[in-house]
């Protein structure tokens, strides 16, 4: 069911920052929980149901605590860094045509952009992870943690910045400067985006497996125990999927999958549709990825057995309804988040919970 989603696509990033949530999320405190539970036990805590809203759309404290209310059990805070960046030019995020799943194929072709958000739905968003600084958001993240309720956990993501003139060991380090300003917020667990940044030694960090070999272990010395998530897009290639789990998957505690399928979005007229210089490719999400989200999370299943490691697998992409939410269980998915979905149905995790 649409509604008039939290995160308002027709404000900026910046007016949503400081007037939002948006409709329902603006009056969560008064939402009455149902008694439906799917208890489950994640790096040791108990928590309701494994299900929540991946970083990107829970913008701040107030997102993330509307987000509570509401019966989303694990949430993310918006990705940090270690100082302040920049958010792309509006608009950030458009409705998409497109019906059925999103092949990579018509990802390359490219896709169009329309006026209305429809079921069934699937958008682009392009924001450039925009961060205030550490001396904003350390405090209000830690108010965000902090109000999580008996059977919920509030995770934090970051990610590290090529800042201006850095060299690529400032880099890495830079990762774990912010990974040890966000610990100290002392979230539930903390996720380290791979899957934004383009800043590997090819494309996605989350495809440079060493760099990223190098860059988790050092996040694990920095942080201690507090659990550490990945998150990463989609892999066409499974080799380099099981080169990454081999690598570290006895360093972190979870691999979230997916991000976003990058595609090319043009308009009716067939010109580029999100405005700025490197906005031709914008990431896709919203029902047409669910396959990819479901494709992961059963090779990380295979993965996890294949290798008898204990991480977590987080299921995300194209969770739209319950029955979305119980096939990534049955795929393999410990944890299932939605972004999309729930931003425009705020009432999916109560849906979920009595279906349960």
């Amino acid at each position: 069911m649409i509604q008039a989603p939290f995160y308002d696509p027709k404000k900026s990033y910046y007016e949503n920052y400081e007037q939002g949530p948006f409709g329902a999320f603006s009056d969560a405190s008064t939402y009455e929980r149902t008694v439906g539970t799917q208890a489950t036990t994640i790096h040791g805590h108990t928590v309701r149901l494994p299900f929540g809203i991946p970083a990107g759309p829970l913008l701040n404290a107030r997102f993330v605590k509307a987000a509570l209310d509401k019966g989303f059990d694990v949430p993310i805070y918006k990705t940090v860094r270690s100082g302040e960046h920049g958010c792309h030019s509006y608009p950030n995020v458009v409705p998409i045509d497109i019906e059925g799943d999103l092949t990579l194929q018509q990802a390359n072709e490219g896709l169009i952009s329309k006026e209305e958000y429809t079921s069934p739905l699937s958008i682009t968003n392009s924001f450039g992870v925009p961060s205030y600084s550490p001396d904003v958001w350390q405090k209000d993240a830690t108010d965000a943690v902090a109000h999580a309720k008996e059977g919920q956990l509030v995770g934090v993501s970051f990610q590290g910045t090529k800042w201006e003139g850095e060299t690529a060991d400032s880099y890495i380090e830079d990762w774990v400067t912010t990974s040890k300003l966000v610990a100290e917020t002392r979230p539930g667990f903390m996720e380290a985006n791979l899957s934004c940044p383009n800043e590997g030694t090819t494309a996605l960090l989350c495809f440079d497996v060493e760099r990223v070999a190098i860059i988790t272990r050092k996040i694990k010395e920095a942080i201690g125990d507090i659990p550490l998530w990945v998150k990463i897009s989609y892999f066409i290639d499974q080799s380099l999927l099981e080169k990454l789990v081999q690598e570290v998957g006895t360093v972190v505690d979870g691999f979230a999958t997916i991000n976003t399928i990058s595609a090319i979005i043009r308009n009716k007229d067939g010109e580029q549709a999100l405005p700025g210089e490197g906005r031709l490719r914008s990431g896709a999400c919203g029902q047409s990825i669910k396959w990819a989200g479901l494709d992961m999370v059963s090779l990380f299943h295979e993965l996890r057995v294949k290798n008898n490691l204990p991480y977590t697998i987080i299921g995300v992409g194209g969770v739209m309804t319950p029955s979305d939410y119980h096939e990534y269980r049955k795929a393999g998915a410990d944890v299932v988040m939605s972004a999309t979905g729930a931003m425009w149905n705020p009432d999916l995790a109560e849906e979920i919970k009595a279906s349960v």
